[in-house]
């Protein structure tokens, strides 16, 4: 038994490995994009934790959303325990799933219009909506695709541009732009049903906002100007996220909101692939790849899930040693 990782971008695997390694549990890596798997065999013994993000197309890896769905069926097939399983990728890939998601566990959300087409559809749509608004990708992560227009014309002309940025999906997001106070948004962290802590990113100087060291801006911004700890929030909308996550089998997450200018919280990403702040964590002495971590140990200690039939109406166990890998 043995964790396996499944993964695409390696500038985010230090901070686990490292905590992998401090707990000295077996593991193996699994770079998810091209290759393939048997679906006459089991897969291996173990619990996976599944770490693909929805911009993966971004660093060359066109295949990994694609090929990670179907995996993901074949893992649960067999019933492999999967960190971050099919139920909260499918969120992970869609916001437009999130914020039904959301909406239907009582969590407000930003309005939105989806839109899939081209130019003339997304002009027809952008007149339905009040503006402010921004653009955004349904299948995001990075910011990408998010945009602020003031005026219709405005939308036509970027529409018409070579600075247009097609989805990698072909659904784009008309959104309200919400006026806040600040420049700030919340990003809640929590894993296995434990609220870690609150943080503030700044969004003077755009939207990227990954807080690992591997994705901080090229001109080399200093973290601490961007991400800092939200002190003392404890507010309802964390038993909310709570219960969201119970609810839709996500096991680990950092969820974003923005309040407006009369306080209200609305919620605006879900982030399954969540990477942590050093700087937050070195001032807090919160680590959250740590607590990650022993969440993987306690599920390698919890009795296998028993499947009777598998995909070809038997079930068949393997060895992890005479287990099929990705090719």
């Amino acid at each position: 038994m043995k964790v396996y990782v499944l993964y695409e971008n390696p500038a985010w695997l230090p901070p686990l490995v490292r905590e992998l390694d401090q707990a000295e549990l077996p593991y193996e890596l699994w770079f998810i994009n091209e290759g393939h798997f048997d679906l006459r065999q089991a897969p291996p013994d173990g619990v996976y934790l599944n770490r693909i993000s929805p911009s993966s197309h971004t660093r060359d890896h066109l295949s990994s959303v694609g090929h990670a769905w179907e995996l993901l069926a074949w893992l649960e097939g067999h019933g492999r325990r999967v960190v971050n399983g099919s139920r909260a990728f499918s969120l992970e890939i869609s916001k437009v799933r999130q914020y039904e998601a959301l909406r239907q566990a009582g969590i407000a959300v930003p309005h939105t219009i989806a839109v899939a087409g081209g130019h003339p559809a997304l002009k027809r749509a952008a007149r339905a909506m009040p503006t402010p608004f921004i653009t955004k990708h349904n299948r995001g992560g990075k910011g990408l695709g998010v945009r602020l227009f003031r005026n219709g014309n405005e939308f036509d002309r970027y529409v018409d541009s070579a600075d247009f940025s097609p989805p990698v999906d072909g659904i784009t997001l008309l959104q309200e732009y919400v006026e806040s106070a600040e420049p700030y948004i919340t990003r809640v962290e929590i894993v296995n049903g434990e609220f870690l802590y609150a943080l503030r990113s700044n969004t003077s100087r755009g939207f990227e906002l990954c807080p690992a060291d591997g994705c901080q801006p090229a001109e080399n911004v200093d973290p601490q100007s961007v991400f800092s700890l939200r002190e003392g929030f404890d507010d309802p909308v964390i038993e909310q996220y709570i219960r969201f996550m119970e609810g839709n089998g996500i096991d680990l997450a950092g969820i974003e909101f923005i309040e407006d200018q009369g306080g209200n919280k609305l919620t605006y990403d879900v982030n399954g692939t969540t990477n942590y702040s050093p700087a937050v964590e070195q001032a807090t002495g919160v680590n959250g790849m740590k607590t990650v971590v022993q969440l993987l140990a306690r599920e390698l200690k919890a009795p296998p899930v028993s499947v009777s039939k598998g995909l070809a109406g038997e079930s068949k166990r393997l060895s992890v040693e005479s287990a099929p890998q990705i090719r």
